[in-house]
């Protein structure tokens, strides 16, 4: 959007009642009717504005769209989002986050759409991205990190996730990770993070942080394949998610977590994650990248990220990667 409808948002946002559109023409040094034409585009972009040049201009409600007008407006952030770019629609936000990343973008640079034609998760599985409902979004990350450490930062994010989520439900008991990259309420998808980075000679150039949360997609409006293993947040808490005001919570949390854990390790962050983690002794299956399955009882989180499993023969078992599915009880 141009600057003169973003400076005319900007004072209504802060008066209390109408604003005649000359005390707008000179608040902002134009014409009325270039109030009139600022006060359009906004009208436009779907921002409520009663009034007309003869009685005056008040905002009375803005668009449920990740703007950045509205993300960076009250934003508790000091590097994470502070560059950022909204699309309508994009083939996946990991893609155009990577583009930015090759092109210079700065650490914390952000990348929000509305809808994903082709969005993600891991091993290059769909991933469910409606338009104007959830929030899609990919993070960059500029750090000194060596790869093998790029496993925890996942499980940290996940952390982050957790806690914005709980923020809106209030009920942590409810809020689960499943390992490596899925945040669950009441045993239900509602988030997915996916890393993808850049990496020279086992040295981190960049990463990019790819994070989807259902927030306002009904359940029963899913795919059935979705549906059998997910939720959102406003079919978990019965009530419309403000997606602005959880974007701005997440970015927050986010960035605590991100900072914390590139100082300290994953160790810092692990009783957190631990907190959430509600893993530990259930018998599962491990379907492998090399399609092997293993079955065995979680043991919990090794330093490294790895999920660490004990088989029939009491041989523990380290995974680094695959997918793990709860097995039900004598199988």
């Amino acid at each position: 959007m141009r600057d003169g409808p973003l400076k005319a948002l900007a004072i209504l946002r802060k008066a209390e009642e109408f604003l005649s559109g000359v005390t707008l023409a000179g608040a902002l040094g134009v014409s009325r009717a270039q109030v009139h034409n600022y006060v359009k585009s906004l009208r436009k972009e779907g921002y409520e504005i009663p009034g007309d040049a003869g009685t005056g201009y008040c905002l009375s409600s803005i668009p449920d769209r990740l703007f950045p007008q509205e993300i960076l407006h009250g934003l508790k952030t000091r590097w994470l989002a502070q560059s950022y770019r909204h699309f309508e629609e994009v083939e996946s936000t990991n893609n155009e986050a990577f583009k930015w990343a090759e092109e210079g973008a700065p650490h914390g640079a952000t990348i929000t759409a509305e809808a994903q034609t082709a969005g993600r998760g891991r091993r290059g599985r769909s991933f469910f991205s409606p338009p104007r409902s959830n929030l899609y979004t990919s993070i960059v990350l500029r750090t000194s990190m060596q790869a093998q450490h790029l496993p925890t930062l996942m499980l940290s994010a996940g952390v982050a996730v957790a806690d914005a989520i709980n923020e809106v439900l209030k009920d942590s008991k409810r809020i689960g990770i499943k390992w490596p990259n899925d945040v669950l309420i009441d045993g239900l998808k509602v988030s997915g993070i996916l890393p993808e980075s850049k990496v020279d000679d086992n040295q981190v150039s960049f990463i990019v942080l790819g994070i989807g949360v259902n927030l306002n997609t009904p359940r029963e409006d899913m795919p059935k394949d979705f549906r059998d293993l997910a939720t959102s947040l406003c079919s978990s808490f019965n009530r419309p998610i403000d997606r602005i005001a959880f974007t701005q919570t997440l970015y927050f949390h986010l960035e605590n977590v991100i900072e914390q854990h590139l100082a300290e390790g994953f160790s810092a962050i692990r009783s957190d994650y631990e907190r959430y983690f509600h893993m530990n002794g259930k018998d599962v299956h491990i379907s492998d990248f090399d399609g092997s399955l293993n079955r065995g009882k979680i043991q919990g989180i090794a330093d490294s990220g790895a999920l660490l499993i004990t088989t029939s023969t009491g041989e523990t078992k380290t995974f680094f990667a695959g997918d793990v599915t709860l097995r039900p009880p004598g199988r």
